[in-house]
């Protein structure tokens, strides 16, 4: 029976992880098996990361939206609670933006959602 030689699948393997891993520090680069555990983890920090960013900015958006509130004398809680009655359909990322870039808007939507 023939040898089975498979050196060229082993190294594209190992390519593919160093190239994961270009500019990491030190031995994390260029040393297989650190530069793999790191890439491992990396890739782990990376997944988690897109999920925590969405709970971020919706943490922020409420924050602006919040302090645009109680500049017209209402909580955050009540600003949407109206909102809900009165059929305002704004995402909280369009009124943070309204609330930011769009002052007097924001104040209409305000008195309009009273």
């Amino acid at each position: 029976m023939a040898r089975v030689k498979r050196g060229n699948i082993a190294r594209k393997r190992r390519k593919k992880i160093l190239q994961l891993a270009k500019g990491y520090k030190g031995a994390h680069s260029r040393l297989f098996r650190v530069a793999n555990q790191q890439v491992m983890k990396a890739l782990r920090y990376s997944y988690v990361g897109r999920k925590q960013k969405k709970r971020v900015f919706r943490k922020l958006w409420i924050t602006r939206i919040n302090a645009a509130s109680r500049l017209n004398g209402l909580s955050y809680s009540r600003l949407i609670n109206n909102f809900k009655k009165s059929n305002i359909g704004l995402n909280r990322k369009m009124l943070a933006q309204i609330a930011v870039l769009d002052i007097p808007t924001f104040n209409q939507l305000v008195t309009i959602s009273k």
